[in-house]
């Protein structure tokens, strides 16, 4: 498991400032990531035909892709028996898988030992050329046995997650009932340990989540989390102070109620359980209906009865109906309204006409009805286009207006202001305009919901229109008490803590409106992560704030040479990168990205760029890590079109590249006290070292891409259909 990628203060320490260390979970995937490749290169050493001839260099790759296997497994038996000793109740299968493993293991390591397979007295010896059926029956036992484990230890890491989120709760029943400060700090203390350790449990959780849906889904109930607990503290204190004032248990009563319904939603997520009742986000999506609707149309080219008449024309108006939203609502623009609706009647009409041609088709198969079919489907195409175009402008443009007209927060500072000074009437004045700004920005999150596309995107609209819901009405409750308590500092800063909530989901939806655009205009490929994801609100009263990290001169210098190096291979890696005729292949696409983010890292190291803090440079460190696992698994795509030898010689290169992501996002993930430099440098030279392999990937892979394009030269197309008969089954 890699550092979470989340809300960047879920995952971290709490109010109370401890870790808890979930290593067994992290070693087992790190084991599994690194093992996994090598058995893939198993398979070719499997494939290698009899009768080539065996290189030197061949031999000793095999041998060595032999060795490293036995020693991942070796590792990875170690972690399960641990994993196995701590949980009694599986013990005895973890064991059992493990003894599957080493023995799959050794066996891989004595076939693929060939040293001396050129030596006369080695004519009897076993081997991968001689017995390919010992290798593949050793590889099958081999990732069954890990499959095992993993499943089994994934089901200890449910477990631990449902243990610790029922503590939570426990303890939070308990605050809830508490009736003294003194009290009240003891059990809270207990509280904030519990929370940073389901927060870390939860946090490795969402980085192994593959499902994006989930991982969003995750990140949104965290972050939930994370900023309740600090609402949580000033809210019960308040109580406490107050006790017979109704707004202020009224204000108590809404964050446990939150944070309860987060914490249900973070079990349904890791153990699948989906609740009878709950609607699919996917379903009310304008952009997700559109997007089906057009698959189902192209496909009657292929098959002229893949739909009914009724079933197209039906999903249209769905999804023509949900353009209601938008035409409907009070903040959309006359100009928008009529667009948006003389789209929808253009739509309408081409469905029509594609339905009456289609019927055609069906009795009249001719070439020009199939090419009027064609344009009827393009013409319908282009009308949804066109009114996808003017939803987005319409979203797009209402929300950047809104989050500017209350970008100064003024009914915020006026309902603090109204607090203090007990002006009762201020208070209605002022809770009535900010429930107005309330429904507005609701509205947008609908709007922009229908407009995300993707899942995860319309995931953070739906937790973006369910804070500004819910924290609207709890910053009216903490305004009431201050009014009526207008000297009570504890309500104040109660009152403060609601209010930097508020403007922390001002500040997330401004980033949300940049993602909707990259996505929408075709950018996604440049984000560095997951930039849909929630953040943590402002740090306040318990929690340290970060602030930029000053080393000293020694350490400075030190980083500054580190970061030197890095930005003379980020040069190194641009200058492979040009020599690529297509721009847009998915492994320079990685290269490229990997190269931007180590840049920023450079820049870093220099005092300037977009990184501010140590924080900021771990972040991008944990992105950078997924970008380098992303550019292997291009690689090895690409590796299957390749021969033997040409496949080995890669494959190894890439070996060397998986273990240091790993190895980065142990090293990010590993709290150092008072250690940052030590951290930061650890980082920075995994880094530099993963740009060197970079650079030698690019080079290799570029030099192999050209000698593949030689031999189509010379075998012609008839060749490479032959060619690409091969390998499709593997690709």
């Amino acid at each position: 498991m890699a550092a979470s990628s989340g809300p960047a203060g879920v995952g971290g320490a709490g109010p109370s400032g401890f870790a808890f260390d979930s290593g067994l979970e992290i070693k087992t995937r790190s084991v599994e990531q690194t093992l996994l490749p090598l058995v893939s290169q198993i398979t070719t050493l499997i494939n290698h035909k009899d009768n080539t001839k065996k290189s030197d260099k061949t031999l000793q790759a095999i041998q060595r892709v032999g060795q490293a296997v036995n020693l991942a497994v070796g590792r990875f038996v170690k972690v399960g028996e641990a994993i196995a000793n701590e949980n009694w109740d599986l013990k005895e299968e973890i064991n059992i898988a493990c003894i599957e493993a080493k023995q799959a293991g050794e066996t891989i390591a004595a076939l693929t030992d060939i040293s001396s397979l050129n030596h006369p007295e080695s004519d009897g010896q076993i081997t991968i050329f001689t017995d390919k059926t010992g290798v593949i029956k050793a590889a099958r036992l081999l990732l069954s046995s890990v499959t095992k484990v993993l499943l089994l230890a994934d089901r200890v890491v449910i477990k631990q997650i449902i243990t610790s989120r029922n503590k939570v709760l426990a303890t939070m029943e308990r605050l809830e009932k508490v009736n003294s400060f003194q009290e009240f700090v003891q059990i809270f203390s207990q509280f904030g340990n519990e929370m940073v350790e389901f927060a870390h449990l939860t946090g490795d959780r969402q980085n192994d989540l593959k499902d994006e849906k989930k991982k969003a889904r995750m990140a949104a109930a965290r972050a939930v989390l994370e900023k309740c607990t600090m609402m949580l503290l000033t809210a019960s204190k308040t109580c406490l102070r107050h006790p017979n004032c109704e707004s202020a248990h009224k204000n108590k009563e809404g964050v446990f109620d939150r944070m309860k319904v987060a914490l249900d939603k973070v079990i349904e997520i890791v153990t699948d359980c989906k609740p009878s009742g709950e609607t699919d986000i996917s379903s009310v999506s304008i952009f997700t209906g559109i997007k089906e609707f057009k698959m189902n149309i192209e496909a009657l080219l292929e098959n002229l009865y893949f739909q009914s008449k009724e079933n197209l024309s039906a999903t249209l108006e769905v999804i023509l109906e949900r353009t209601e939203d938008f035409t409907d609502s009070a903040y959309t623009s006359h100009e928008h309204r009529e667009r948006i609706l003389e789209l929808s009647t253009q739509a309408r009409l081409e469905l029509q006409q594609l339905l009456s041609v289609w019927i055609q088709s069906q009795s009249k198969k001719t070439k020009s009805i199939a090419e009027e079919l064609e344009l009827a489907v393009l013409k319908i195409s282009h009308s949804l286009k066109e009114l996808k175009k003017e939803l987005h402008r319409t979203a797009t443009q209402l929300t950047a207006d809104l989050l500017k007209y209350h970008a100064d927060h003024v009914v915020l500072k006026a309902l603090k202001l109204t607090g203090v000074e007990g002006n009762l009437e201020g208070l209605a004045e002022y809770a009535c305009k900010l429930s107005e700004q309330k429904e507005q920005l609701v509205e947008v999150c609908r709007l922009l919901r229908h407009i995300s596309g993707t899942e995860p995107l319309e995931i953070t609209c739906a937790h973006a229109e369910e804070t500004f819901q819910v924290t609207g009405q709890q910053i009216i409750s903490a305004a009431e008490t201050l009014t009526l308590h207008p000297s009570s500092k504890i309500a104040k800063e109660n009152l403060d803590v609601f209010c930097e909530a508020w403007e922390s989901q001002i500040g997330d939806m401004s980033t949300l409106l940049r993602e909707i655009n990259d996505v929408f205009e075709g950018r996604r490929g440049e984000k560095y992560g997951y930039l849909s994801l929630p953040k943590p609100m402002k740090n306040n009263a318990n929690l340290k704030s970060l602030k930029p990290d000053k080393p000293d001169s020694e350490e400075q210098a030190k980083i500054a040479k580190l970061g030197l190096k890095l930005g003379l291979l980020t040069s190194d890696v641009n200058c492979e990168i040009k020599k690529w005729e297509d721009q847009e292949n998915e492994i320079v696409r990685n290269g490229r990205n990997m190269s931007s983010m180590a840049y920023s890292l450079y820049l870093f190291t220099r005092g300037e760029g977009p990184l501010k803090t140590s924080q900021d440079l771990i972040h991008q460190l944990e992105v950078f890590a997924e970008e380098g696992l992303k550019l292997a698994s291009s690689v090895q795509v690409f590796s299957k079109q390749l021969k033997d030898d040409d496949k080995l010689m890669l494959l190894l290169e890439i070996n060397k590249l998986i273990p240091l992501c790993h190895q980065l996002q142990t090293v990010t993930k590993t709290p150092l006290q008072n250690q940052v430099f030590l951290k930061v440098d650890k980082c920075i030279t995994k880094t530099r070292s993963m740009m060197a392999i970079l650079v030698q990937l690019l080079s290799l892979c570029y030099k192999l891409l050209k000698k593949e394009s030689l031999c189509y030269t010379k075998w012609g197309s008839a060749g490479l259909c032959l060619h690409f008969q091969f390998i499709a089954p593997s690709l």
